[in-house]
């Protein structure tokens, strides 16, 4: 049975011990993680909403269908290029930046472990991560809790391929599912006790979160792993 303090406390420890790679690790990862998705801002003026609005009304029905057509095809062709994206590269990605904090909790970790699922069963890791999104995608289907408790209990699949990648992936799967049987709520809580952390980072504008937070909560969740795994 794992101490949530103990837990922050060697996790702290740790990206402290080893503190601009870890800030910039978890740079990369939040990235990684967040699939690489930009926010992008855009403002229209009345006259120009206007404008447009007067030129679409100039359209007549078979210009229309073709304009709503190049809209479709360039969202699917959007969807498409981020899949791949998700896929082949940020998984494995995601593989590398959990393998570096989990080897930084024992020693200083080189960024280089980034690397770690491109160069160790490169095909196979992308297989399993995606398993893992799918089965997590398929839950999410059935409302927002099913997502969420099994987005807890495969929460250490990436840990296992950077322990071990040579794991099949059902095998991968269901062993994140044991280890986390009996902590999913404790893991949550341990969550929860960052949101005071998250919300000095929303008043900073992100810079607590850059060079504080982030590294400290990727670091602590390399604790758990380490934790469940020697339980």
């Amino acid at each position: 049975m794992w101490n949530r303090k103990e837990l922050k406390s060697k996790g702290k420890a740790a990206f402290k011990a080893n503190y601009w790679r870890s800030v910039l690790a978890a740079i990369i990862l939040g990235i990684v993680v967040a699939g690489g998705a930009g926010a992008s801002t855009v403002q229209t003026t009345t006259n120009e909403s206007s404008s447009m609005q007067s030129s679409l009304n100039g359209l007549n029905s078979q210009q229309m269908i073709a304009l709503v057509l190049i809209v479709l095809s360039v969202a699917a062709f959007a969807l498409l290029v981020s899949a791949i994206l998700k896929i082949f590269v940020l998984s494995p990605l995601e593989v590398g930046g959990r393998r570096f904090f989990r080897e930084n909790s024992e020693q200083p970790a080189k960024l280089g472990e980034f690397g770690y699922g491109f160069k160790n069963r490169y095909g196979h890791v992308v297989l399993t991560m995606f398993l893992r999104n799918l089965f997590i995608g398929l839950w999410s289907l059935l409302f927002v809790i099913p997502g969420i408790v099994k987005t807890y209990s495969y929460r250490m699949v990436p840990y296992i391929l950077a322990d071990n990648p040579n794991m099949k992936a059902t095998e991968a799967i269901t062993l994140s599912r044991q280890m986390m049987k009996g902590y999913k709520w404790k893991t949550f809580v341990l969550d929860l006790s960052f949101i005071g952390w998250i919300l000095l980072t929303v008043i900073t504008c992100g810079i607590v979160g850059i060079f504080y937070v982030s590294p400290y909560m990727y670091a602590t969740d390399a604790e758990i792993y380490n934790a469940l795994k020697n339980a």
